[in-house]
């Protein structure tokens, strides 16, 4: 059975939903309901630093300073694969601005790669732009 268009984008919505919500619960304020939930038995982690599978995860978030953040800039869904680029902070000497890439198999996050940086305030880049923006943000909380 094909699915249609609205299939297609309502399960992509569903995952994206998915993904800010257990970024910004579990980084945020170390609520792991929705890690729990939505993370698969065999969760696969391709992280150089965080443990393997789902309790690796969990316990990697849970040892984080209680003061460190994750806020979602873009996100887009494609299929299975869903990418959000965020800015963690509080708690690292810097804040880091990631790449987070998560596949969906049978509805749930059964995998995870990510590509991380420092972030460089706006006044010391080239272009003098900010590396972080939200572009579901309005205009004016762009220029952060």
């Amino acid at each position: 059975m094909h699915q249609t268009q609205t299939q297609t984008q309502t399960q992509a919505e569903r995952n994206k939903a998915v993904i800010l919500e257990i970024l910004t619960t579990a980084f945020s304020s170390k609520d792991f309901t929705a890690l729990d939930r939505y993370l698969h038995p065999d969760y696969v982690q391709h992280n150089a630093f965080i443990p393997p599978a789902k309790a690796g995860l969990r316990g990697f978030i849970a040892d984080l300073p209680d003061t460190t953040r994750y806020e979602p800039g873009a996100i887009i869904a494609e299929g299975d694969l869903v990418m959000v680029h965020g800015r963690y902070s509080g708690g690292l000497d810097k804040p880091l601005l990631g790449i987070d890439i998560f596949r969906f198999e049978d509805g749930l996050v059964v995998e995870h790669w990510d590509v991380l940086q420092d972030e460089v305030a706006a006044q010391d880049t080239v272009a003098g732009n900010p590396m972080f923006t939200n572009p579901q943000a309005g205009q004016a909380d762009r220029q952060a």
